[in-house]
């Protein structure tokens, strides 16, 4: 039987992104992303926002990138995995945590002077690839070649891209 475990969020930070490091020296980033749900009280018909707080980690150069871009209250576009750890704590009480694994994300904050953020991160095509798990036993790198995985934001070397020598019209475009 198939199964899927995929997390897509959009929200904002709600804390800047903490950066460190695994003994082997694996960048891990830590962040957490704020959702809102807005809907209708049937009793007193008056709408309610609610918030749901939602635990992320990204591995490698997408952790780094992350923690050094982003801070709290940016809004972001986080694509991942739902991964849970379990652990004693001190007094003895089990604990666990559900976190989204990174695969994928696009800054969606405007950078300071107007530009869009996806649009001014062009260097999320060589941080955006693989990533390993958390294990940290597996040390993978992506060459441009690959056929990993890459970012929404990434551009793609293939055969529907724009030859250079051709101009777009921003009028002929629909929408």
């Amino acid at each position: 039987m198939y199964s899927l475990n995929r997390a897509t969020l959009i929200g904002n930070l709600t804390r800047d992104p903490e950066l460190r490091y695994t003994p082997s020296g694996q960048a891990v980033c830590s962040f957490s992303v704020a959702t809102n749900r807005r809907y209708k009280n049937q009793t007193t018909g008056e709408f309610v926002d609610q918030t749901e707080y939602h635990d992320c980690v990204a591995w490698a150069k997408t952790g780094e990138f992350i923690a050094g871009n982003l801070k709290k209250g940016n809004k972001m576009y986080v694509e991942g995995r739902l991964q849970t750890r379990s652990w004693d704590a001190p007094d003895g009480a089990k604990m666990r945590r559900t976190e989204i694994v990174v695969d994928e994300f696009v800054p969606l904050t405007p950078r300071p002077g107007g530009a869009n953020a996806g649009a001014s991160f062009d260097s999320v095509e060589d941080l955006i690839g693989s990533q390993p798990e958390a294990n940290d036993q597996i040390d993978q790198t992506v060459s441009a070649n690959s056929s990993a995985p890459r970012g929404r934001g990434a551009k793609k070397a293939d055969s529907t891209a724009t030859p250079a020598s051709e101009e777009i019209n921003l009028d002929d475009i629909p929408f």
